[in-house]
């Protein structure tokens, strides 16, 4: 990765663009202040910008940048169909469920064709473009699959595809996490789908349906790009990997806590992934006041709690799961907090530095 690669930084008051390594890391530009950007990618192939709006009211919007930032243009968002008369699609609590756009919580490049995206939306539903965001299509398969609507919301009141790890081996198969809604496969770009969460048990549910796919809530699911039949998830119960190609995943046990949103695994070392943990549900704030990344380079045997650059008092930061990411070259990771605090590395964590303490809250960041 060009060491001149942006780290694009979403937050709730705008979309922040950050320059530089390590100590040297800047914020650059900002774009879109005072509106709230949710997530924002470049495509390596192409070097385009996605962002996504979130205007509330006046619903969700999409940007694209063909010149590095410097100028946006909107383009189309995925939209539902109507709902069948008839059919019957309620949510956990009994309330009929809208077929209508209320976020888009993951983009990321289908790579069996140029300019092509996949889009991963609440309530549910996932979306692929040909035309780098000019239309979109829904993915009827997964949409219509028997067990769809027995999906929930996991942070929100709606279940969202918010992980899409496209297999470097063969494009046309997908993966895709669902909060609350397990995870699925398709081997074919979506024409049929099957769960993949053997292993994964919940805790919120009675027994008998610990196990059921649709009942598990992935907070995060990565890919290895060097090993992809190797798995990470941080899932709402712990941590968990496989390492048979979704066949089965082992939990991992990661004193105090295992709870936590994000994980981001090593480009060249399947072995190596980062994770920020936090307190249960109940509380969402990091362990005893100080921020903290935990680091494994042995698949989740051992780890070591990487603090040094990192407040140890005091500090109540949340990460959310799109708000920690590694570079291209694997030295280089950003992670972002709820209280606006963002921090860098480039020796994988050995040593962080802050870029700023005064940002809005942070949704998300992505190296380019």
């Amino acid at each position: 990765m060009s060491t001149d690669a942006p780290l694009l930084v979403s937050t709730r008051k705008g979309l922040f663009e950050v320059r530089g390594r390590g100590a040297a890391a800047r914020i650059a530009r900002a774009h879109f202040v005072g509106d709230n950007v949710t997530l924002a990618i470049v495509d390596r192939r192409d070097g385009a910008w996605y962002v996504v709006l979130d205007h509330g009211h006046f619903g969700v919007k999409l940007h694209r940048s063909d010149d590095g930032g410097a100028t946006f243009t909107e383009i189309a968002v995925p939209a539902y169909p109507p709902k069948p008369d008839g059919f019957v699609d309620k949510d956990m609590w009994g309330k009929d469920r809208e077929w209508a756009l209320k976020g888009i919580w993951a983009l990321a490049p289908a790579l069996d064709a140029p300019g092509a995206l996949w889009a991963g939306t609440l309530p549910g539903g996932l979306f692929r473009s040909d035309d780098r965001g000019a239309t979109w299509t829904l993915c009827e398969a997964l949409w219509h699959h028997p067990t769809r609507v027995k999906w929930n919301g996991g942070g929100a009141d709606h279940a969202a595809i918010h992980s899409i790890c496209v297999d470097p081996r063969d494009p046309r198969c997908v993966v895709v996490a669902v909060s609350s809604g397990g995870v699925w496969r398709t081997r074919d770009a979506g024409a049929s789908w099957t769960p993949h969460t053997v292993g994964m048990k919940a805790g919120y549910v009675p027994p008998e349906q610990a196990e059921w796919p649709e009942n598990q809530d992935p907070h995060c699911v990565v890919q290895s790009p060097s090993d992809p039949t190797v798995f990470w998830c941080q899932h709402h119960m712990g941590i968990w990997r496989s390492t048979d190609d979704l066949a089965s995943w082992t939990q991992i046990v990661v004193e105090p806590t295992s709870f936590g949103f994000p994980v981001a695994v090593h480009p060249r070392e399947p072995a190596t992934a980062w994770f920020v943990p936090a307190h249960s549900d109940q509380k969402r704030t990091l362990i005893d006041g100080k921020v903290m990344v935990n680091r494994t380079r042995d698949g989740g045997q051992t780890f070591t709690a990487l603090r040094a650059g990192l407040p140890q008092e005091h500090a109540y930061d949340l990460v959310f799961r799109h708000a920690l990411d590694v570079a291209a070259d694997g030295d280089q990771l950003a992670f972002g907090s709820s209280t606006g605090n963002l921090w860098v590395t480039d020796d994988q964590g050995d040593r962080w530095h802050q870029v700023a303490g005064h940002l809005p809250p942070i949704y998300a960041v992505r190296y380019g």
